[in-house]
């Protein structure tokens, strides 16, 4: 069976409070803006997670909320802290441990993990064109997908074809 994983990026936050801290910045108005657009682009493609795994972060929450307000097919988010700026390696660690009757699972959270856990997957059968511009970046916004073949238990390096790769400029004139 074909396993689904969405990897996305947080939409634009606010530099806006020097004072606050990194967990606790919300959206800025581009962020906020984006954000539905990508709701909208998983319901016309009809991408539905099953499982989502999500930063507990202000951004990240706010994002979610933003994305899952345009589309109905969305589960209830899982938020947790060991998704916060995590790095790429702890990040898989914790995809082999989705249930086996997840198929499609969305992750959302921050860079350098996401863009190096998604770079880390991308093997053979992957869009060339598509992980050049991974490798340029996963702007904020950026909504990476990805398939492979097999178990959550046994996803490691080069086993997932990187099929798409939308960021916020693709959404905004469609995709």
């Amino acid at each position: 069976m074909t396993k689904e994983l969405l990897l996305l990026r947080h939409t634009k936050s606010s530099w806006d409070e020097p004072g606050l801290s990194d967990f606790d910045r919300p959206l800025a108005p581009r962020g906020r803006k984006d954000a539905p657009r990508i709701g909208r682009a998983l319901a016309e493609l009809k991408w539905r997670p099953q499982m989502a795994l999500v930063s507990p972060s202000a951004r990240t929450r706010e994002t979610w909320k933003l994305v899952k307000a345009e589309t109905k097919h969305l589960p209830k988010p899982t938020f947790s802290e060991a998704l916060y700026e995590t790095p790429a390696e702890q990040l898989l660690a914790k995809l082999r441990h989705v249930p086996e009757k997840v198929d499609s699972l969305m992750l959302l959270g921050h860079n350098p993990g996401l863009q190096d856990l998604a770079l880390r997957l991308a093997g053979q059968g992957s869009d060339e064109a598509i992980l050049q511009k991974l490798r340029k970046k996963l702007p904020t916004g950026g909504l990476a997908r990805l398939e492979f073949d097999g178990s959550w238990n046994d996803l490691g390096q080069g086993e997932a074809r990187l099929t798409h790769l939308l960021r916020p400029k693709d959404f905004a004139n469609g995709h």
